[in-house]
């Protein structure tokens, strides 16, 4: 993926943090749910007592790219270069993680460090040390572009 930096805006990023934070708190306070998209996705799966709820949630992270269309009328452009194969082979290595971690990024980084817990502190470092590395093994190590 490539980051087109002349493009961007600091307003942008710190409306969408907003945002990310507002929804978050949002859920959390008056769902008694924490926002981690593993979390919802496998209720929806599993058919939780609070699916619903869970389905909304969803839908409202598959449905924002129509609604940033319609307000902007332009959508980001973006480039994966990477093949299928390897597409495939991150996210099964990315769910795998989930499990491992009890939780996704989203739940630990945004939710579980707001919340100062010290369980989602450990997963996130984890995280973003296994990130780290994986970029410095792909690219320098492999020579994967």
């Amino acid at each position: 993926m490539n980051i087109a930096w002349e493009a961007f805006t600091p307003f942008s990023a710190l409306a969408g943090g907003v945002v990310i934070g507002v929804a978050a708190s949002w859920l959390v306070l008056v769902n008694g749910r924490i926002a981690g998209i593993s979390g919802m996705l496998g209720g929806v799966l599993e058919r939780a007592a609070d699916w619903p709820v869970r389905l909304a949630f969803v839908l409202g992270l598959l449905l924002a790219p129509s609604v940033w269309l319609l307000l902007t009328g332009s959508l980001p452009a973006l480039l994966l270069p990477a093949s299928g194969n390897r597409l495939l082979l991150a996210g099964l290595l990315v769910g795998m993680g989930t499990r491992l971690a009890s939780g996704c990024t989203s739940g630990h980084g945004v939710c579980g460090l707001s919340r100062l817990s010290p369980r989602s502190l450990l997963a996130t470092l984890c995280f973003m040390l296994s990130a780290g590395l994986t970029v410095y093994l792909v690219h320098h190590v492999l020579g994967w572009n």
